[in-house]
């Protein structure tokens, strides 16, 4: 059975689908198995691309007018179209005149994964050589903290002087466990931890013998 899925962008509200339906009913599509999405390519959560690949069954071919109604990506394209081949079920696109049923087809199929895994490799070298160049300036990758080091030293002297940690949230606008992960990471134990510990650390002096 062919089963066609449709796309459209959210962007342009002009933009119809009529020509996809046409090509792919002129391709031997029933209508009844047409399922189509408003949506950008860039989201996950598409409902006809869901139902789509719901009823799609093994010794099927999933139909598509261009390749990028289909995946958001090359990567993404790849993947869902993988998944249906371990499924047993075919895919073609009408313009690229990709047929994965036909020797031809499969072999653009692998040049595509080719490309998609050189691709990879060159953001994972990009990404590297980026974060060594900024090691080299002293910038560190990661996270910026979302509290600096003076902003620390005030709630260890507030926190010091008695205020609760749930007003020192309230007060620099953290979440708990942002807070706690900061203390932790700065060693502090408690309030008066530091002048309990000196007192432990300090002996009495030894009294003299007359």
């Amino acid at each position: 059975m062919l089963v066609g899925y449709m796309r459209v962008s959210t962007a342009d509200e002009r933009q119809s689908v009529d020509l996809q339906r046409d090509a792919l009913v002129a391709a031997g599509v029933d209508e009844r198995h047409l399922h189509q999405d408003r949506a950008s390519g860039a989201k996950d959560d598409r409902p006809g691309l869901k139902a789509c690949i719901a009823d799609l069954r093994h010794g099927d071919i999933l139909i598509v007018w261009k390749l990028d109604r289909l995946g958001r990506s090359l990567s993404h394209l790849l993947t869902i179209i993988t998944e249906l081949k371990n499924r047993g079920v075919a895919f073609r696109s009408i313009t690229e005149q990709m047929d994965t049923t036909t020797p031809h087809g499969e072999f653009l199929f692998n040049v595509f994964g080719s490309l998609a895994q050189f691709e990879r490799a060159l953001i994972r070298e990009r990404v590297n050589a980026g974060l060594a160049a900024a090691k080299r300036r002293g910038r560190i990758g990661g996270r910026p903290r979302s509290l600096n080091e003076e902003q620390i030293e005030q709630i260890v002297a507030a926190l010091d002087g008695g205020t609760s940690k749930a007003s020192v949230c309230r007060t620099f606008k953290v979440p708990r466990s942002t807070l706690l992960n900061n203390l932790d990471r700065i060693g502090w134990k408690g309030a008066g931890a530091a002048e309990a510990k000196t007192r432990t650390t300090v002996k009495p002096a030894k009294a003299k013998v007359a």
